[in-house]
Formats: structure tokens, sequence, C-alpha cells
């Protein structure tokens, strides 16, 4: 199959934007290539440039058809509208079989032409999150000024242009030349595969693959660490942005200055994070390094001596200013603060930060005694945990929140279990964030979730669809690492209802009725809980089962009781016991919907015929007892051993007696057994929700 090879080379484009474009060219191409049967496309991006190669067919291949019309003898507007939608004259189509039909035949396309036609409306609808015109006269707009469009299939150019209509498209033509490093490499040059691209473009200092570089980037910050006895502080996303900015990354080390280095360590790596790219080092010990590692664009010629003291000189002056803010904030205690909270909106429906900590202070004191921590400790640190946010350090790296509370409680003497938990309230703040583990830290993380969860859904702004500004999917996530990592035996659902007690009392537009609210909320942690398993390739659908019964506000409980059903059906006992509730639960929703009403009377013995109808109704008078007797006990595992006791009397039912009989009273009773059976096993799960 020939090669296509399509290059966009445009200004820097932003690191961040980089990736998603790549993956969107490749997606959208194939889409618009597929009569062409596109195959291995991969996309690279960089930069000053978005590119795809691919394997795709010489063209597409002639195709006939025919299509019949209207009846022979239709009035004539009939085959006037049948001629007009496929664009054919009256002397293409003939008579058969009394009707006038059309033989249609599509002419072969070469890919070449497939390839002109379908990408320049392509690339002037790219959906960049932001684009911009330039320029001339042109309503062409790229996520920076496009400069060059290399595009060829099979060694030769494929010439296409972006004109459309008057618009000139910038008198961008596609061609067969692109561009190397904009410094050490300047010109174009021209390429016929991408072989010959690839190796054209190192040859003039550019990585294509950004992989590459960014294992080019972590080898040589590990390298130049280890010349210094130092290490580097791992950083992915750091590392993955500097290969979004850099064609040919060189690394260079440079200095902090000792006067800096009593600074907090996430302060200095903030400031060289946030505001310069730099990679922050450490020492054996593990205290910070007065050590930094930036990365060029270039080979410089003095071996980096004037990039290193450029940048050693900007990041004094970031420094400085990080030194003004830790003095001046130290100045005054956190509870200080506390007043210009009152001036920070955090939403409009409910209220300021001030606000806001008022109910945490009273939610995390309910929340402390249920898990062993000091309701007055806990008071405290919701008292002060937001009070950071209106520092200047904070205001000026708004990612050290609570990072800073913790270091300007301790500055004035707070506990050390109260700045623990104004830096831990926050976490986990991803997938792979450590959960609070400290009592007084658990205590408030959950306080300031359950307090955003009843707080938006009081006033009803849930998440829909994929739209959730408020992040409440990732609170909601955040409740569940913290129970199910530290195995906290807690009642939700009671918080819930305690939250939006609190919302109701101090906001008159959030009045929705709680119960409402805490079944919605019960309902959508559920829900968050089922991702979380699927993600982990657990048994979803077991939770579904449990959760279906009634809500539930303790995971811990819904969880055990999950885990008891899944060692049940992995025997052979239980899974033959699933089959059988399954067969029992059809036949009763059969025959409830046909009579139109629900068998939830209790069995009359008198009217047991069979002995297969005896022993099932005493197995279920020895298990029933037992199976409530160990769920008010939470012993879930012994509770499945009883269910597993009704499996063979459930099969010699089913196996002996007819439950439709003809006589009335009769198949009635019967029905009655078989919703006691569905009621027992009712009381752990609903098993008619599992899967499989």
């Amino acid at each position: 199959m020939p090669e296509l090879l399509l290059e966009l080379l445009s200004e820097e484009i932003p690191a961040r934007m980089q990736g998603r474009a790549a993956e969107d060219l490749g997606r959208l191409v194939a889409a618009a290539l597929a009569p062409l049967s596109p195959q291995d496309v991969r996309v690279f991006h960089g930069p000053r440039r978005l590119a795809l190669v691919a394997q795709v067919a010489a063209g597409t291949p002639e195709t006939r058809s025919t299509e019949r019309g209207p009846r022979a003898g239709a009035p004539e507007a009939a085959l006037a509208g049948f001629l007009r939608k496929h664009g054919a004259s009256r002397d293409a189509v003939r008579e058969e079989g009394g009707y006038l039909v059309l033989d249609r035949i599509v002419p072969a396309v070469a890919a070449a032409t497939v390839i002109a036609r379908e990408l320049p409306p392509l690339l002037r609808r790219f959906p960049w999150p932001k684009a911009m015109r330039w320029g001339g006269t042109s309503a062409f707009a790229w996520v920076r000024p496009l400069r060059r469009i290399l595009c060829i299939l099979d060694g030769r150019t494929v010439p296409f242009d972006l004109r459309e209509g008057d618009d000139d498209g910038h008198g961008l033509v596609a061609g067969d030349a692109t561009e190397g490093h904009r410094f050490m490499a300047p010109g174009a040059f021209k390429v016929a595969s991408f072989a010959d691209y690839r190796a054209g473009l190192a040859a003039r200092h550019v990585i294509l693959d950004a992989e590459e570089r960014v294992a080019l980037i972590r080898e040589d910050a590990a390298r130049l660490a280890e010349a210094e006895g130092l290490s580097v502080v791992e950083d992915a996303g750091l590392v993955a942005e500097i290969a979004g900015l850099t064609e040919w990354p060189v690394g260079l080390v440079g200095r902090i200055d000792d006067a800096f280095m009593d600074l907090p360590p996430e302060v200095l790596r903030t400031s060289m994070r946030v505001n310069q790219r730099y990679l922050s080092l450490r020492n054996p010990d593990g205290t910070a390094a007065a050590r930094f590692v930036v990365f060029a664009n270039v080979v410089p010629a003095d071996g980096g001596a004037a990039i290193v003291a450029g940048n050693e000189r900007v990041l004094r002056a970031r420094l400085a200013d990080a030194r003004f803010f830790w003095d001046q904030d130290r100045k005054r205690p956190l509870e200080a603060h506390l007043p210009k909270l009152a001036e920070v909106t955090f939403h409009a429906r409910l209220g300021s930060q001030r606000d806001r900590v008022d109910r945490l202070v009273r939610l995390a004191g309910e929340i402390a005694p249920l898990i062993g921590a000091d309701r007055a400790l806990a008071e405290r640190a919701a008292l002060l945990c937001k009070a950071d946010l209106v520092t200047g350090m904070v205001g000026e790296f708004p990612e050290l929140q609570g990072v800073m509370g913790r270091y300007y409680a301790l500055a004035h003497g707070e506990d050390g279990a109260v700045a623990n938990a104004i830096r831990d309230h926050y976490a986990p703040r991803g997938a792979d964030d450590d959960v609070p583990a400290e009592p007084v830290s658990i205590a408030l993380a959950l306080a300031d979730r359950i307090d955003t969860l009843a707080g938006f859904f009081a006033i009803g702004e849930k998440p829909t669809g994929s739209g959730d500004p408020f992040a409440l999917r990732r609170a909601a996530l955040g409740i569940i690492r913290i129970v199910r990592d530290n195995s906290i035996r807690i009642d939700l659902a009671s918080l819930f209802g305690a939250s939006a007690r609190i919302h109701r009392e101090r906001a008159v537009d959030s009045a929705t009725r709680m119960v409402e609210v805490v079944e919605d909320l019960l309902d959508f942690l559920a829900e968050r809980l089922r991702v979380q398993l699927r993600a982990e390739g657990k048994r979803h659908d077991i939770v579904a089962a449990v959760l279906a019964r009634g809500a539930d506000g303790d995971l811990m409980r819904v969880l055990a009781r999950a885990d008891a059903i899944e060692t049940l059906l992995g025997t052979e006992d239980g899974a033959n016991l699933r089959t059988a509730y399954a067969r029992a639960a059809n036949i009763l929703r059969i025959e409830e919907k046909r009579d139109g009403r629900v068998y939830d009377a209790a069995p009359d013995p008198a009217r047991y015929r069979e002995p297969e109808e005896q022993a099932l109704a005493a197995a279920l008078d020895t298990a029933e007892p037992a199976i409530e007797a160990h769920l008010a006990a939470e012993d879930f595992v012994a509770a499945m051993a009883d269910f597993a006791s009704l499996r063979a009397p459930l099969d010699a039912f089913f196996d002996h007696v007819t439950v439709n009989t003809p006589e009335p009273a009769l198949r009635e009773n019967r029905l009655f057994l078989l919703a006691r059976v569905r009621r027992a096993m009712g009381r752990v799960a609903d098993f008619s929700k599992l899967e499989g």
C-alpha cells in the first residue's frame, strides 16, 4: 500500500495542546480517508509540528449499481425527482420489469484525488480548543500561524491548497518540503518518504517522536544529577511539558543561591516548576538540593554558561518574591486571615469561604468522634483549613494551598495534627495520590467533600453527562478512597443528612427536601463506587446488586457484603443457586405481569402436595432465621453459607414440581413459595442485577 505522509508546520504550539491535537489529527484523517482503508496510522507532535504517516489504498475501485426508479408511465414529476436525486439525465434510464431503472457507474478515484479533496475542509475545521487568525484577508484559523503543509503519497506531492471561495487560505499549498530546527538548521529541505523525513529532521536537530524526547530528557536529567551526587524529583507532567517545548532538548545544571535554601522545599519546587520549567533535584537524604536542571532547545556554543547564568538570575528574582511572601505571611497567625475569607465567594448560592469554614467546623466536629479523632482538634483544623487561601504565597502559587497552611500553622504553635489536617484535607487530589491517614485529617477531608456534595446537590447543581464544573465526581471518589483505604465504618447517609441540614439553615434557596438530597447523594456515590470497581477489574455488578436492595451509607458494609456474594458465586453451589434464583424470579415476573398482582403472601403449608415443596419450605424455615442472625451480626460469609444450603432443595423443587399447575389454589401457593425464596435472597442483594 502507498505511504501517506502529512505534516503541518506552524509557529510554536502550546505544549498542553499538542498531544490532543495529534490524536484528533489521526482520528479525523482516518475517518475522512476511510474509502482508502488507512492502516498503521501513526501521529507525532512537537513544538512546531503535527505529523501523520499511514498506509492507504492506491485508490477507490470502480463500482456499479442499479437504482430502481418510479414505474414506467409514472407522472413526469416523479421521474424528474428521481433523476435530480441521482444527478442523471433522462436518456440514462431504461425500462426493466415495469420500472424505470438507472445503471450507475462510480468510476475509480486515485488516492491522491481523495486526499486532495478531503484534507482542506478537515484542516479548516480542525478542533483546536483555541485558534487564531493572522495577517492578510483569510479567515483560516490555526492554533498558531500555519507556515507549511507537507503532503506526500508514495513519494509524490499531493497538491492541494486551503482556498475556499474568495478566501485565499493564506496562500498555503501542500508541497514536499519541511524545515528543521529553527535556529540550528534553518531553511527548508525536501523529503520523499517518512524514513527520509524522520532522518532529515534528526540530521537537522529535531527529534520527531515526543516519547523519544521524554526518554532523552529523563536520561539527561538523571545523568546530570548523578554527576552532582543528587537525584531528580520525579515529575512526569513537567517532563512531558519540556518535551513539548523543545525539539532538541539539552540539559544544563544551575545553582540555587544558598540564601533561599531555608524556604520550604515545596516553594522551591513550585516556583521552579510553574515559572521556569526547571526539574528539581534532591540530596541523598531526601532534602532539597541547591541545584536544578534546565533544558535548552539548542546546543550552546559556550557549554551553556550564558544560559545557566541567565536562568539563575531569573530564579533569584522569583525566589526573592517567594521569600517576601514567606516572611510576610508568617507575621500573622492563620486565624487572623479568617475575616478576609468572608470576601472570597465560594459559590453565589452557597456563600463565602468563611461561610464554608463555619459549616466545616460543625461537620468535622460531628465526624471526629465517629472515627476516633479528637473533636476539638478536628474543629480547630476546620476553622483554619482555608485561611491560607488569602495569604500572599498561595495567591502567587495556588498549587500550594494546604501545604502553606501547614507551615503557617506550625509556625504559630498549632497542634501537629491540626497542621497536618490543613495540608492533607485536599488529598487525594488524583488517582495516584495517597489518602489522609491521621484521624483528624480524615475527619476534615470527609467533611470538606461531604459539604461540597451536599451543598451543590441541595441547590440542584448536579453533574450532567460529561459536564462536572464543580468536580463533584472527584469529590465522591475521594470519599470512597478515604473510606476504603482506611477501612472506616461510618454512615455516610447520616452525614449527608447532617450536611444538608446545615446548608438549609444557612442558605434559604437550598431548601430542597433533605431526604431527596440524601437519596440522590447515595445513588451518586454508589455509581462512583461501581465506576471505581470497574476500573479495578472487579465485579461492579455485585455492588449494584447489593445496593439495589436499598441505600446503605456504610461503604465498608456494602463491600463486605459484595465480597461474600462474590465468594459464594465462585462455588458450584453458589453458581447453581443463582441459576435457580433467576428461574424463580423469571417465573414470578411473568406470572405477576399476567395476573396483575404481586405474590408476596406467605404460602399455606396445608397446601403442600409434593415432598419437594415441603423440603424447600423446611429448608427456608431453617435458613431464614440463620440468615437474619448472620446479617444482623454482619457475618456475611456465614449468611452466604446459609444461602448455599437452599441450592439442593430448590433444584429438587424445579425438577419435580410443576409451578403452573391447572389447580388455581395449588398454583398460587407454589408462587407464594417461590416469592419466599425471592424475599430471602433479596435480604442480601438483588440477584437479578448480576451479570453473566
